[in-house]
Order: structure tokens, then sequence, then C-alpha cells
């Protein structure tokens, strides 16, 4: 049996860690795409100046004074292509003196008491976020942990699959990295237990080294195609070229090639802060791209 190759016209971009001025409609939105915008972040960390873990308590970390419910709506009204999620997690939170890097940022850990605790605490706080925000949908960013894989596996599946049943959300991504590690192998059990209830795959390509070829890009696609099998795996770049295949080294041909090939599952970028500065012109070619024929 022949299947027809078919791509998708999805393009992702998270918004909201790096930046007290970036608005949602500073975004060029395309009518042709389906477009996501990703909240980056809701951590399970407390807001005071050490952050400490909540055990799936989780707050708002983004930048709430451009990025409130009200910009949620309007947003939402006047474009509808557009849905919203939350992205869980990230790799650092706090600014101040005692943190872990060099920036005075605490790392994020994933670090659960139990995980029938952690998924109760879960379900009841982004609960009330995504209702509060009229969210369509989560991401899951965790890149540092104190649980073993099993454990992040059974707490973020049992977390989609009840968001989901409750009719809370209507879809989740993950989004892994290459680390050869410790952040595959959670994301990689994860995946093999609960990738069911799991929409997209976010993949950080740009978190391989900078320089890469259009043919060394292409092989990291195809192999993590085979490690998420039966996801639909998004390609990604970093708005300031720091890492991977960079929007200007030959990202958009390698898309291209994709696209030619049927296997262009969508695009995601990191992030519209970063974009901002540079007029947002990646993020309307990955979109002319996405809409085209």
């Amino acid at each position: 049996m022949c299947f027809a190759a078919v791509n998708s016209n999805l393009f992702r971009e998270y918004i909201g860690a790096e930046s007290h001025v970036v608005r949602f409609s500073d975004v060029p939105i395309n009518p042709d795409v389906e477009f996501h915008f990703i909240l980056a972040f809701a951590i399970d960390y407390s807001t005071r100046s050490t952050p400490l873990p909540t055990n799936g308590k989780f707050n708002i970390f983004w930048e709430k004074n451009n990025l409130g419910p009200s910009d949620v709506a309007s947003i939402k009204k006047n474009h509808r292509n557009v849905k919203i999620a939350i992205s869980l997690g990230g790799d650092t939170v706090g600014e101040d003196s005692i943190g872990r890097d060099s920036m005075g940022h605490h790392h994020v850990y994933f670090q659960p008491q139990s995980i029938s605790s952690w998924v109760q605490n879960a379900v009841s706080s982004l609960t009330k976020i995504i209702k509060q925000y009229n969210i369509d949908g989560i991401d899951i960013d965790y890149e540092h942990f104190h649980a073993d894989p099993n454990t992040f596996a059974e707490c973020i599946g049992q977390l989609v699959t009840t968001l989901k049943n409750n009719s809370v959300i209507s879809f989740a991504s993950i989004a892994p990295f290459d680390d050869r590690g410790p952040v595959q192998r959670h994301y990689l059990a994860l995946w093999s237990k609960f990738g069911h209830v799991i929409d997209y795959v976010n993949f950080q390509f740009y978190a391989y080294d900078m320089g890469i070829s259009v043919s060394e890009f292409l092989d990291y696609v195809d192999k993590q195609v085979a490690n998420y099998k039966g996801g639909k795996v998004l390609v990604s770049f970093i708005s300031d070229g720091s890492g991977g295949l960079g929007p200007h080294d030959g990202f958009f041909e390698a898309c291209n090639q994709l696209k030619k090939q049927g296997k262009l599952e969508g695009i995601f970028v990191w992030s519209a802060d970063d974009s901002q500065k540079f007029g947002f012109r990646y993020e309307k070619q990955s979109q002319e791209l996405l809409g085209s024929a």
C-alpha cells in the first residue's frame, strides 16, 4: 500500500521568557498557517527571590503585563487561526545572586515528592491558569531532573491524559533535545509509555552545534523522527542563530527539501522575544513556506 506524502502548515513560536515588551500583536501571523503561540514558562517553583520547587503547584513566570488573559482574548479574536499553549519547566528560573549558573539563574529541576501528589497538584494548578487565560494546550520543556525517567513519564503522561480527559486542553507537545544523556532518556521513556497522548514533538534542533550543514541537519531530523516514531517532529531554529542550522545558513533550504519529500511536520522558533530586533523576518519566511501549496 502506498501512502501519499503529507506536509503540515503548523507554525509555533515561544514567547514571554526573555522580554518585557514583546506582544502577541507584534508577531506577523499568516492566515494560511495554523499558528501556536507558546507562553514560556509556567514552573512549579515559588515566585520568591530564591525560587524553590513546589511539587506540581505551577506559577506563571512569563511576562504577564503584555501577555495577559485580555491579550490572549484579543489575538484569538483577531486571528482565528491562532491557538495558545503554555510551556512547563524551561531551563532556569530567577535572577538573584544565589543562582546555580554564571547569570545568577537557578536551574529548574523536575523533582516531584511522589507521582500522585505531583499529578494532583499539577492538574489543579494548571487547570486554573488554563481556564483563566483560555489556553488550548501545554508543552513540556523540563531540561534538568531530580527524578528517574519512569517517574517523569508517569507524572507527565498522567497530567496530559487527565487534562485531555477533562477537556481542559486539546493538544500537548514535548520539547526534547539530543544531549546523548538524561534529557533524551527522560523524554524517550515518556514517549514509549504515553506517546499516544502527545501531539507534537518540538525538537530543539538548535541545541546541536552551530554551523552544521544542511545534510547534517537532515540526518539529525531523520534520527529524531526514528526516535519519536509515529510522532509529528517539528524542525526548529533559534532567532539569533547561536546554535544548529540558522535561518540565514540553510535552514529554509533544508525545509524545502523536507517539504518536497512530504516530511515537513511544521516549524517552531525560539523565540519571539529575540526575533523582535530582527523584525520577525524569519517568522514571515517560515510561514510563507508553510502556507504555500
